[in-house]
């Protein structure tokens, strides 16, 4: 039998990039999955990807809005009797130093990470709280432990995950709900892939392991959080970063 097999996974930023990879991930080991994002048509073609209707739905979903995350959530219960599993993915970057980034860089970054992810933990943790089981698995960065140039919005926001996981895993562990966060380095996607030649290599000389690393490795991190393997751990923080930072 497969890790996650009968099980439901609710994916936001599941499009495209690591929240994909994840989704794909959890359905090659047995999940159906709903994925979430903006872009409606992205989001339908990577359902279809998946497996289709059977396998994999796709919903608009903005995480900034708490209405929509419950949709979301919903969607999975009315549709596939979940979520077992809850993977707060959603990001974005607007990127800026402290003196030019403006109010609403900051603003936004913050609402879709900080806000976004508490959306989800809000509206998955009533339903896992009812079937007194769930794994929620919480997207962090590394950015969020050491901070980074030009990310004062990102930085604060992914350290505030981290805060959040720890608050929230405290909370529901009495009735069987886990809470966890990943912290990838620097990960190959197409964001990363636009960094001007001479980040990515500064980027690069830091790792240890010497490449950076791909979404296939973080999404096998949150397979490990979202099934039994780790049934034991709550509250924590895995770094996925070649040894960068350490």
């Amino acid at each position: 039998m497969s890790l996650l097999t009968g099980q439901t996974a609710v994916v936001t930023g599941g499009a495209q990039g690591l929240g994909l990879a994840i989704a794909e991930r959890f359905v090659a080991e047995g999940a159906r999955v709903v994925l979430g994002d903006l872009d409606l048509a992205a989001t339908e073609a990577a359902a279809k990807k998946l497996g289709g209707d059977d396998v994999a739905l796709a919903v608009r979903s903005d995480v900034t809005k708490l209405a929509d995350v419950e949709a979301l959530v919903d969607t999975a219960v009315q549709r596939f009797g979940g979520p077992d599993i809850m993977v707060n993915n959603a990001g974005i970057t607007r990127d800026a130093t402290l003196r030019k980034m403006t109010e609403e860089q900051f603003d936004q970054v913050i609402a879709v990470h900080l806000r976004g992810t508490w959306n989800g933990l809000k509206a998955a943790a009533p339903i896992m709280r009812e079937n007194k089981r769930g794994a929620i698995v919480n997207m962090s960065s590394i950015s969020g432990k050491v901070g980074m140039v030009g990310q004062t919005n990102y930085s604060a926001a992914k350290a505030g995950i981290v805060g959040m996981t720890k608050a929230a895993a405290k909370e529901l562990a009495h009735l069987g709900v886990r809470v966890n966060a990943i912290q990838p380095g620097l990960i190959r996607s197409a964001m990363t892939e636009a960094m001007p030649q001479h980040i990515w290599d500064s980027k690069l000389a830091e790792v240890p392991m010497g490449r950076a690393g791909e979404p296939e490795e973080v999404a096998k991190v949150a397979l490990f959080l979202a099934s039994d393997l780790s049934s034991y751990m709550t509250g924590t923080v895995l770094e996925i970063t070649g040894g960068r930072h350490l």
